[in-house]
């Protein structure tokens, strides 16, 4: 009777640091029976019990796409790599990889932020 409640089988729509008070203490109430006394909690104590139950270590803020990112950064290099090997006539094949580049780089904030 006593399941194991993981991140994942909670099925989150986003991550717990952006939910609100009130969906925190829906899923603590709803979701993970082990945390008694979630109505009257607030969002860091709620937080921290949801965290402490699904074993998060709150010191570490390692972003969970640190391996995306690191695949997204080393397509960086290779295009920037192809970028350099083009001369000044291949103004528009430098112009598309810049593009590239930046849309990538975008990609890799995004998903740190998170």
């Amino acid at each position: 009777m006593s399941e194991q409640v993981t991140l994942e089988s909670l099925n989150l729509k986003k991550p717990l640091e952006k939910m609100t008070a009130k969906e925190l203490r829906d899923l603590a109430i709803n979701k993970i029976p082990q945390i008694t006394g979630a109505s009257g909690m607030g969002k860091d104590e709620l937080l921290s019990a949801i965290k402490e139950v699904l074993g998060i270590d709150e010191g570490s803020k390692v972003s969970p796409y640190k391996e995306q990112i690191w695949g997204i950064k080393r397509e960086i290099r290779e295009l920037k790599a192809q970028k350099e090997q083009l001369s000044e006539a291949d103004r528009k094949q430098r112009d598309e990889l810049r593009q590239r580049i930046k849309k990538l780089k975008r990609k890799t904030r995004r998903l740190a932020a998170y």
